[in-house]
């Protein structure tokens, strides 16, 4: 949309290529020569993490793509001008092991990226695992780029977990599933929201099946009962994104995104009320402030309500449990 609140507004869109370094250049190019009112990105949580000073000393705030609770908690002077869309790893991880624990896989294994994505999700992982009876058998790592992770899962595999948890994300996730496939393993395998995209699920294919993960309801939204109000909201933005890009082309990624957009609209208004002119260090303040009180935004992943506490906002409503059968995604039941 061009314009918001009567005002027109301005897309300026540059590519990080997931590098740390291009991800804090770019961001300064946005606050030095574009001037830019807001930030949206990073979508990946090393470079979202990499954006926080940058942004913060220029005091222009920024709605993070990325999921890691690092990116904004604590709230603390830095964080109090980032935001993010994604829900928290604590979220995913508590629908994930109460899903374990109540199908009696008490026995896990772990192999996670080597990187601030995988150290997150283990991490919330292990406060959980004493409440849910979990014991944690074999923890391993590989860096996104490995070509093979023959040696981590021979030794998660004699560790005999009665699960295994892949905390990665995107297309490289599937690598140790097909390597656990490959020798035979016949356990329970679980992945993180991170790889909800249609070429994890192409690549895949029969290694990944019957694996569950939890995600954002806009995965599985025309599952969701009628009674729930995200389903309208995932459904519109689904419909949306697949009219300009392709049936078949959404994901949760994008949703993400588009929920960024969704915390723009509601907070500019009340930002230009203040009487600030957008361009200005007083409207970014504005900004910044309004972003810290949306209150019941149902978006396509939840509904937000944020405080000076919390800059994400969402409750336990935002994450069902997942199954992919027959290379679908389906709701968990």
């Amino acid at each position: 949309p061009k314009t918001i609140a009567g005002q027109s507004v301005e897309y300026i869109v540059l590519d990080d290529a997931s590098d740390t370094t291009k991800a804090v250049a770019n961001v300064r190019k946005f606050i030095v020569e574009d001037k830019v009112d807001i930030v949206f990105g990073s979508s990946i949580t090393p470079n979202s993490l990499a954006m926080v000073d940058p942004v913060a000393e220029a005091k222009t705030p920024m709605i993070a793509i990325a999921s890691s609770l690092r990116i904004v908690d604590p709230v603390d002077a830095k964080r109090a001008w980032v935001f993010k869309t994604p829900q928290n790893d604590a979220h995913m991880m508590t629908a994930m092991s109460q899903h374990m624990a109540d199908h009696g896989h008490h026995k896990v294994g772990i192999i996670g990226f080597n990187d601030a994505y995988g150290e997150g999700v283990i991490t919330e992982f292990g406060k959980l695992t004493s409440v849910r009876k979990i014991e944690v058998v074999a923890s391993e790592r590989y860096a996104r780029t490995d070509t093979s992770v023959t040696a981590q899962v021979v030794k998660l595999m004699a560790a005999n977990p009665d699960a295994v948890l892949i905390a990665a994300s995107g297309t490289p996730a599937v690598l140790p599933a097909f390597t656990l496939r490959e020798r035979g393993y016949k356990g329970q395998i679980y992945f993180t929201d991170g790889v909800v995209n249609n070429d994890f699920l192409r690549v895949g294919g029969k290694a990944i099946e019957g694996a569950f993960l939890p995600a954002g309801p806009v995965v599985v939204a025309k599952d969701l009962p009628d009674s729930n109000p995200i389903k309208k909201v995932a459904l519109d933005f689904s419909r949306r994104y697949e009219e300009a890009n392709g049936k078949g082309s959404m994901n949760s990624f994008a949703a993400h995104a588009w929920n960024a957009y969704l915390m723009l609209e509601r907070t500019a208004p009340v930002a230009l009320k203040s009487g600030a002119k957008p361009g200005t260090e007083a409207f970014r303040a504005a900004l910044r402030d309004a972003l810290e009180n949306i209150k019941e935004l149902v978006t396509t992943h939840g509904v937000m309500n944020t405080s000076k506490t919390d800059h994400m906002g969402f409750d336990q409503r935002a994450r069902v449990m997942v199954r992919i059968d027959n290379g679908k995604w389906t709701l968990d039941k």
